[in-house]
């Protein structure tokens, strides 16, 4: 999935300051877009909408190409949609009933989530004690920020039912992303982009129908006529949609550079850019001893080292102790004996873990 003629560390490192940008970008925008059309669901619509519009007249035009659309695609993507679908709802849902600082420390400790992920299902150690030490300033860090936030201190936890769905949801599609990278072959950068904007409009129409959006949106048009929003809204909902293609490129070109975890990491990191322009443009930042814990949970992330993949020789004590199990079971058959046991125990699994510490 090459885009330009770069070396491998070249294309990690621009693709990781490229989606960096996009990412601290996009949730500034979105909160300012929601100031103006406080509709979360069919703002992120339009977002998807333009994004498809825009890969498909680049294709039309010859400036790129894409992946066709085949069913064997579609179906490992259905699960990694609904995901997708639901984190961009609650990080718009968070977003209009939070300020930005709220939504940075919940993601902020999502590698905490992704690294039990990373062990488990993707092939890797757990992590190292200085990373654990990491993830622990990470979560005091987000525990202090709660102290000084005024929504926790009126509403208490209600405050933070949004950003903990979204907490959750989105450590899951960071894990699951990871997986398709490895498991679906799409030829190009679009197929990835394409496949999560065409099959995510669909969920975010539904919640804009349960949210009640759609009344709310005829209430203003009867209000207003034809001046429904305002110009300025409308312009940066155009901003948003260039952004939202932006990040669905450089999102996609990321994580298939890195791991799971340093993938989310990422995206925490890139909220410094994030705080920084929301303290100088917006007016419902934090007070500075949350920020402080925010910059707080933002360094302890800078010091987690990615763990690494599983030793092969520990991949093939445990596949050879299960196939031990299995040949206990069975009556001994002296012609099987003396088979050649190099093609079993699954070769496939050392070729994925190669090709991850590649990306790595």
């Amino acid at each position: 999935m090459s885009v330009w003629a770069l070396s491998a560390k070249g294309e990690v490192v621009l693709s990781i300051v490229a989606y960096s940008f996009c990412s601290g970008s996009l949730v500034l925008v979105n909160k300012l877009i929601l100031h103006f059309i406080p509709f979360p669901s069919l703002v992120t619509t339009c977002q998807l909408w333009a994004t498809l519009f825009f890969v498909y007249s680049a294709a039309c035009t010859g400036w790129i190409e894409v992946d066709p659309i085949k069913w064997k695609f579609v179906v490992p993507y259905l699960a990694y949609t609904v995901a997708f679908s639901l984190g961009v709802y609650c990080n718009m849902k968070s977003l209009s009933l939070s300020n930005v600082e709220t939504v940075i420390v919940f993601r902020a400790l999502a590698p905490l989530l992704v690294s039990v992920l990373d062990a488990n299902f993707l092939g890797r150690e757990w992590p190292s004690l200085r990373s654990w030490g990491a993830l622990l300033v990470i979560a005091l860090g987000a525990f202090g920020y709660a102290l000084t936030d005024e929504k926790f201190q009126t509403q208490g936890l209600s405050a933070y039912t949004w950003p903990t769905l979204y907490l959750l949801v989105i450590s899951f599609e960071m894990a699951y992303g990871k997986n398709i990278i490895k498991s679906v072959d799409l030829k190009t950068l679009s197929g990835p982009v394409i496949y999560t904007n065409m099959l995510g409009w669909p969920p975010m129409l539904m919640f804009a129908a349960a949210g009640g959006e759609f009344e709310r949106i005829n209430n203003v048009y009867l209000e207003n006529s034809v001046y429904m929003f305002p110009k300025a809204g409308v312009a940066l909902l155009f901003v948003g949609c260039i952004i939202g293609t932006g990040i669905g490129y450089s999102g996609w070109w990321c994580r298939g550079k890195v791991s799971a975890t340093s993938y989310t990491l990422i995206g925490v990191m890139n909220k410094f850019l994030t705080v920084l322009m929301n303290c100088l443009v917006w007016d419902q930042h934090a007070v500075p001893a949350g920020i402080a814990c925010l910059f707080l949970c933002l360094v302890g992330g800078s010091f987690y080292r990615q763990a690494p993949m599983r030793q092969k020789d520990e991949v093939k004590e445990i596949t050879s102790d299960r196939k031990n199990e299995v040949e206990s079971t069975k009556i001994p058959d002296k012609s099987e004996e003396n088979k050649p046991l190099k093609h079993r125990g699954g070769g496939r699994g050392d070729e994925e873990t190669a090709d991850d510490e590649a990306n790595t």
